[in-house]
């Protein structure tokens, strides 16, 4: 490659491994889609762009002699497919063709690696509006969402592991005259390392964010030598391929092999994933999507696995100053995107005594209504629900929503007929909530994808957060709520749900929200409970994906 990328693009990469340490607020893509921002004309391009693949083969990825073209999307908002068709490739063809690409990558240096991809980034950033159109009619999220969580945000987590994989493979010199003094004279060896990359990457998407779970790994096994076939959802398609075309192009203008990185897709009657995860070339392997199958990811011998599963997340609430800012929140942590998030809270832990407000006890029932009450305010706001809820992805959500009416317990808020008024076909259902005793375990230790939340009625907050610490041990937790005014209950949470590798958000009120979380500040998953064994990005997310080697020899003469 020539040094103009290396020129162009460097400073990103030192200013994101800064933003690495400090931990500070740090967005190279700005998160709101303004025209002043991305151009008069951006969104409604995007949009155009976006409807142009529609009943079209997708032609954008360099490759030769497609086996065949596969497509299965359709549209949660038109409930219509999209007709998208996608070059097949065989798990074998892909698998040699990244094997044989490995060897030319691996020897690119990292920085040269590292503002290659970076490149990649500035071009996908060209088309994010087309990506959120993308998004929006694979998952069914809203369109901010879409915007925000498959462009910038995926772009920034896609940076933040490009930053972090970089400054691993450059922290230690390249090579030295190493000198050891022994007396009358002195031993002397030339020493040089190598970052040698472990093999064939293999990145399995999920259905409801499939850019922003899926570049994470995808862009830390590339940028540590490692050529990534990227395997979507063959449900959410569109979103990531247009991501992998943009690095394939920009491979093959600096002279690399576009195959390494390669979109390999499930036949229309075929699925490959478990052919290419068995596959004794593919060393690494990032899993996004249920516990059963990331559970068999993980248990693949010679494979190093980087997985998120389901978790249970849990809100313990002990006392607030402001219990109607605390609903609010809650009901917004609840609604967004129909709680088709892996960050989204399902129990919502309240004692029996009920909830401290300021100086007075508010009790229990008081306490669920008010939650409900948010929950029913939030969906019937014609301007703020459909924004919000977004449709459903799966229908198999659709359903499970339905049979949360079989949990042992009173339904608080059922499912009510929502109509999104741009698609009237949108398949959509509002959060239920239902309250259910503490010792009713089997009721709330599982993942209820999907608006479903539980109220568990506990002894007291000591119970609380017994059961938290419990569900996120045995069952997985991502994220946690909790709202104390007390420090020392506050230490006591910490302390507990930091055991079980839980992050914890406490006292939420304003415009930010326990499912969000921030590149470049916010581990996401922390690899210390079942609901998944890697975070990204820590150095660990990209350390394993290479390993030192060094070598010696005398000093001549």
């Amino acid at each position: 490659m020539t040094s103009d990328l290396k020129n162009k693009n460097l400073s990103i990469i030192e200013n994101a491994v800064k933003a690495l340490h400090e931990r500070r607020f740090f967005a190279q893509y700005p998160e709101n889609p303004m025209p002043d921002i991305y151009g008069e004309t951006a969104d409604k391009e995007g949009r155009e762009r976006y409807k142009q693949h529609l009943n079209n083969k997708f032609t954008e990825l360099v490759h030769d002699n497609a086996e065949n073209w596969a497509g299965q999307e359709e549209s949660p908002y038109e409930q219509q497919p999209l007709g998208i068709k996608y070059p097949y490739f065989s798990a074998e063809t892909l698998v040699s063709r990244a094997d044989e690409a490995f060897h030319q990558w691996r020897k690119v240096k990292p920085v040269d690696r590292a503002a290659i991809l970076v490149e990649s980034l500035e071009r996908m950033k060209e088309r994010f509006f087309e990506i959120a159109y993308a998004t929006m009619h694979t998952t069914g999220q809203a369109y901010m969402m879409s915007f925000q969580a498959s462009g910038p945000h995926a772009a920034d987590r896609a940076l933040e592991a490009i930053a972090a994989g970089y400054e691993e493979q450059t922290r230690f010199p390249e090579n030295m005259e190493w000198e050891k003094p022994m007396g009358k004279y002195n031993l002397k060896l030339n020493k040089s390392w190598r970052a040698v990359p472990k093999g064939i990457g293999l990145v399995i998407g999920c259905s409801t964010f499939p850019t922003w779970n899926t570049v994470p790994g995808m862009y830390a096994s590339l940028v540590t030598g490692n050529p990534v076939i990227v395997k979507p959802h063959p449900k959410a398609v569109l979103p990531i391929a247009i991501v992998v075309a943009e690095v394939q192009k920009v491979l093959v203008e600096n002279g690399l092999s576009p195959y390494i990185c390669q979109l390999g897709v499930d036949a229309d009657d075929h699925l490959i994933t478990k052919e290419l995860a068995e596959n004794p070339k593919v060393k690494l392997i990032d899993y996004t999507g249920g516990t059963e199958f990331g559970n068999y990811v993980e248990s693949l011998p010679g494979k190093v696995t980087f997985t998120e599963k389901t978790g249970v997340n849990s809100i313990i609430l002990d006392s607030v100053q402001d219990i109607g800012k605390v609903a609010q929140n809650l009901a917004f942590s609840l609604s967004l995107y129909s709680g088709q998030m892996c960050t989204a809270p399902q129990n919502f832990f309240v004692p029996a005594s009920g909830v401290k407000v300021g100086e007075e006890m508010m009790p229990y029932d008081e306490v669920v209504k008010k939650l409900a009450d948010a929950v029913t305010g939030l969906v019937n706001n014609p301007k703020a629900g459909p924004h919000i809820l977004g449709a459903i992805q799966n229908p198999a959500t659709s359903e499970r929503v339905k049979e949360a009416a079989s949990v042992k317990g009173k339904e608080v808020l059922s499912t009510c007929d929502f109509s999104n008024p741009m698609f009237e076909n949108a398949r959509t259902c509002t959060p239920v909530i239902y309250e259910v005793d503490a010792t009713e375990k089997e009721s709330f230790s599982r993942e209820l994808f999907g608006p479903i939340a539980l109220v568990i009625k506990t002894k007291d907050t000591d119970q609380s957060i017994e059961l938290a610490k419990e569900m996120a041990m045995n069952y997985g937790a991502i994220s946690c709520g909790a709202y104390t005014t007390d420090e020392e209950t506050k230490e006591k949470i910490m302390d507990e749900m930091s055991l079980a590798g839980t992050p914890v958000s406490f006292n939420l009120t304003g415009g930010i929200y326990v499912n969000q979380n921030a590149a470049f500040s916010d581990f996401h998953v922390t690899g210390g409970n079942p609901a998944g064994n890697a975070s990204f990005t820590n150095p660990e997310f990209v350390i394993k994906r290479f390993t030192w080697v060094g070598f010696r020899e005398p000093v001549a003469g």
